[in-house]
């Protein structure tokens, strides 16, 4: 991560003794994601493609994990990992690299990691994988999780239709604000009430179409209403028209447009929003102000290869907004909209763009 500013807080001056030292709970599968960009199309059959540009991190549950740690937030993460080199290094490269808590964490002896491997061209991606459900942990290697997940501040749950996970009650029973995402429904029922962990939700992010299949209506905004009934905030992200939110509590709804960027590759980007929105909320923002922050952070890790890889952090957002303010041809309505900016952000940044990924699951370091 950059060192070029100090290290923002974005909690400062609403923490107290009291408070969990975790800011954010969430577990997963990680996996080694091995990205590929720079290609002009899809791969041909019986040929072969080269790439222009290829990178290697912890992907999969990483991808949010280390977005949300690179905003400033305490976070812990639950996961199995391979004892093969690529779950060492995966490891590392979240606990030494990101500063994210491994405590609820295990090696799995015998396992191999899970492996994604990605290929982005014309602005989309498509993947292949390869893995094995891990068995879960040995009683004496982690006697707190599943069974009971650390105080925080939140949680994130991805939500599987027709599963439950106990851990998710327990934790908003503990004062954990929960936020969901979910993903495509493969049973084709669409039933909400096949998500039983969404009574326990704050939040509910899904994509467009996932919000307008649940809801059965033919408008993402009609269906952010209707989800509303569901759960105090729901969520509805528009790809390239931004994102549009409801509060249920106070009827407040908030829509802004997305931001216009050249994607390299989008790995990644729904994690990143999800984790900007997070930090948002936690720091007891405005709705809009949340969902700006959380498409400006999402549009930025598009601009990058790789989804862990591609997460920005505040040196990211600094530079970002300094070259906002003193672009000529930039819109108006951008330094408006992204004005609450300026209280959280230090005076200097590196010039913009910036670089952080690179192209090797990693080098030796020096001597």
């Amino acid at each position: 991560m950059s060192t070029d500013i100090p290290d923002i807080d974005p909690l400062d001056g609403l923490r107290a003794p009291q408070d969990p030292d975790c800011d954010v709970f969430l577990t997963g599968t990680v996996f080694l994601d091995i990205v590929f960009t720079g290609l002009d199309s899809a791969p041909v059959r019986g040929t072969e493609s080269w790439a222009r540009g290829m990178g290697s991190s912890p992907g999969g549950v990483a991808n949010m994990a280390t977005a949300l740690a690179r905003l400033g937030l305490h976070t812990s993460l639950a996961a199995a990992f391979g004892d093969d080199h690529y779950g060492e290094y995966c490891w590392d490269a979240l606990e030494q690299g990101e500063g994210i808590d491994l405590s609820m964490s295990h090696t799995v002896r015998g396992w191999h990691s899970p492996v994604t491997v990605s290929m982005a061209y014309e602005g989309e991606r498509t993947m292949v994988s390869h893995g094995h459900e891990a068995p879960p942990p040995a009683a004496p290697a982690n006697r707190t999780f599943p069974h009971c997940p650390p105080r925080a501040r939140a949680a994130v749950a991805s939500l599987v239709p027709g599963r439950s996970e106990p851990w998710v009650a327990t934790a908003a029973r503990h004062g954990a604000r929960i936020f969901a995402d979910v993903g495509w429904d493969e049973t084709g029922r669409w039933d909400l009430d096949a998500l039983p962990d969404l009574e326990h939700c704050q939040a509910f992010l899904p994509n467009a179409q996932e919000a307008m299949r649940y809801t059965r209506t033919d408008c993402p905004r009609a269906a952010a209403h209707a989800l509303a009934e569901r759960v105090p905030l729901a969520v509805v992200t528009l790809g390239a028209e931004g994102a549009y939110a409801v509060d249920a509590a106070t009827g407040v709804t908030a829509e802004v447009p997305a931001i216009e960027v050249e994607a390299l590759d989008p790995t990644g980007a729904g994690d990143v929003f999800v984790a900007g929105f997070v930090t948002g909320t936690l720091a007891d923002w405005p709705l809009a102000d949340r969902l700006a922050f959380a498409g400006l952070t999402a549009a930025l890790s598009v601009q990058e290869f790789g989804g862990s890889l591609s997460a920005p952090g505040w040196a990211e957002i600094a530079a970002w907004w300094q070259q906002v303010r003193t672009c000529d041809s930039q819109e108006p309505a951008a330094l408006q909209r992204y004005a609450f900016l300026e209280s959280l952000l230090p005076a200097a940044a590196r010039p913009w763009p910036l670089r952080r990924a690179v192209p090797t699951i990693g080098f030796r370091r020096p001597a």
